[in-house]
């Protein structure tokens, strides 16, 4: 069995903790691990490196991660925290001598143009990123000896893709998933899931909600990410959850 490794190179919601102006116990702490850039998560099997979504924080997270060698970019959708930074791909461009192997869906490859449009202008002005766009469906996905499984979510209304590569599943900016999907997530050892706050939210699950769909697909360890300072302190949350689940932080490693 293939052998991964991953890190999450960034662990908070759309703006960062701590928050612009907020002057909040969470956005004050001295814990280093209640300092959330944008989030983003990268995986490797040794060969391959391949990067969830690439945003505002993308070049501060691949400086102090130390990483040198990006192959690949999955898109989980089109938001502007998970796709703002993806101009510091031209980085990994120069190195390899390469376009950067970009997936995504219809949708999102769409804002990527709005957004980036001199990318995919006509006239390649020099030192623009340079990438190749593929389309993400629901086959699965071949990026180097790694196959990749798609996985249909909702972030309210808003499709969204979650990706399970061997026996990790990684969702990010969801609050439903249908039974047919559930069936895909199902046997992973590892969930990384998206738990915003401890109140309601229209397009994120909540602690209370996350924590009941990792009991239901029972992995054997659960990360929790895309998290808000509203979540409450690292420490304080982290003493509240079962055995097998922890608040991820920005620049935890793990194998799987």
């Amino acid at each position: 069995m293939a052998k991964f490794s991953a890190t999450f190179l960034g662990t908070g919601t759309s703006q960062g903790v701590p928050v612009i102006c907020c002057e909040c116990e969470v956005c004050t702490s001295s814990n280093i691990k209640d300092k959330r850039l944008r989030t983003s998560f990268m995986f490797s099997d040794g060969d391959t490196n391949v990067v969830i979504d690439t945003g505002p924080d993308f070049r501060q997270q691949m400086l102090s991660n130390k990483v040198k060698m990006v192959d690949a970019v999955l898109f989980t959708h089109e938001h502007k925290d998970h796709v703002a930074g993806m101009d510091d791909i031209r980085a990994f461009n120069f190195k390899a001598d390469k376009d950067m192997e970009v997936y995504a869906t219809d949708n999102v490859q769409e804002a990527l143009k709005r957004e980036f449009a001199y990318v995919f202008s006509g006239f390649k002005y020099p030192g623009i990123p340079k990438v190749n766009l593929n389309n993400i469906t629901d086959e699965h996905i071949k990026i180097g000896k790694m196959e990749i499984i798609p996985i249909n979510v909702l972030h309210y209304k808003l499709p969204v893709k979650a990706f399970r590569v061997g026996g990790l599943t990684y969702i990010t900016d969801a609050n439903y998933i249908s039974e047919v999907e559930k069936e895909k997530i199902k046997g992973s050892d590892i969930i990384v899931i998206n738990a915003l706050r401890k109140t309601e939210h229209i397009s994120h699950f909540t602690l209370e909600q996350a924590l009941a769909f990792i009991k239901e697909m029972n992995p054997k360890k659960a990360y929790l990410t895309h998290i808000s300072h509203l979540m409450g302190k690292h420490d304080t949350v982290s003493a509240e959850l079962p055995e097998n689940v922890e608040i991820a932080f920005d620049g935890l490693k793990i194998d799987f």
